[in-house]
């Protein structure tokens, strides 16, 4: 774990070294000057709502499992994706399950699941708007290979959940000719809980429900959109709406790379890259990736700090609940 972490800190650092480079930081204090607070109180809004739309989302995903509600969603939410952002290398993409095994009786693996559900789902609806914007711009040749990788990592990752549901005991045995390889003790373990994991995945077998998801997703990423586009407003940037969809895609390509705690490097290069995109000069996309991270990661701070005294983190505890479930 220290090596992933020291990793993702080296990575971060050169990302930040390669989007500062040749900037003039002067010309970045004068773009900041010229926001427009009106539409940063909208931006504002925005990621709230998305926020509120992500757990709205996951308790349907959990609920075959069990009905959670509402509040208790968005409040797991929050602390979850202030974790994930805190913690190096994506290592607090676990913190969710956790939580949500804490204040229910559904199985940490199980929770595990739907978030797996959740990537999946995320993941057919960026290739299907990258697709369509493909219709508007002519991408670069790295968007579309990123796009069509996404792709195939979801395509793989939705033919695996459907073989472990429908052909469930199969696929069971298959796996635990794995497990009996390993120690006694352990086996068990793995065998209960890759059972909880693929209960957790069982909502995709219900078509009505899972268009239901898409669509949710859609209206998630397409307020994504609108907020970015809100921001680049706010700097008075005259810019395409195709523009604010690329920023998104790249950016989303970008905080996939395990770095430092709170995406710092690749949300700024993600967001210089895109915006160069569009003959915007450096100093002004360094700037909008500036105020684009800092408000978003003071709103994961705000809900996150908000919920958790009713929401006990503990790294330690996460660990030992996932080995015992």
């Amino acid at each position: 774990m220290n090596k992933k972490i020291i990793f993702g800190i080296l990575i971060s650092l050169v990302l930040v070294y390669l989007s500062v480079r040749g900037i003039n930081f002067t010309d970045v204090q004068n773009v900041l000057q010229k926001i427009q607070l009106p539409y940063v109180m909208l931006f504002m809004l925005l990621i709230s709502l998305i926020q509120y739309l992500r757990s709205y989302r996951w308790g349907v995903i959990l609920q075959p499992m069990g009905t959670i509600d509402q509040l208790s969603l968005f409040s797991v939410t929050s602390v979850g994706f202030m974790v994930i952002a805190a913690l190096p290398a994506r290592l607090g993409e676990l913190a969710r399950p956790y939580l949500i095994s804490k204040r229910s009786s559904i199985k940490m693996p199980s929770a595990v699941g739907t978030i797996i559900v959740e990537r999946v789902l995320d993941s057919f609806t960026i290739f299907i708007i990258a697709v369509v914007i493909l219709f508007f711009i002519d991408l670069p040749s790295w968007m579309i290979h990123s796009s069509i990788l996404f792709f195939l990592i979801a395509v793989t990752m939705f033919a695996a959940i459907m073989i472990l549901i429908l052909h469930r005991n199969t696929a069971l045995k298959f796996i635990n000719v794995i497990l009996n390889k390993l120690p006694g003790k352990f086996a068990p373990k793995i065998d209960a809980m890759i059972h909880h994991f693929i209960d957790g995945l069982q909502i995709v077998t219900n078509v009505n429900i899972l268009l239901y998801l898409f669509f949710l997703s859609a209206v998630i990423w397409l307020v994504d959109v609108l907020a970015i586009y809100v921001l680049l407003l706010s700097f008075g940037f005259m810019l395409p709406v195709v523009a604010s969809f690329v920023v998104m895609i790249v950016l989303i390509v970008g905080i996939a790379i395990p770095t430092a705690p709170g995406f710092i490097g690749n949300w700024h290069f993600a967001c210089v890259l895109a915006l160069s995109l569009f003959g915007l000069s450096k100093a002004d996309a360094l700037s909008f990736a500036v105020v684009y991270h800092f408000l978003s990661m003071v709103i994961l701070l705000v809900f996150g700090v908000a919920f958790l005294p009713f929401n006990k983190f503990s790294i330690s505890d996460m660990t030992k609940q996932m080995n015992h479930q």
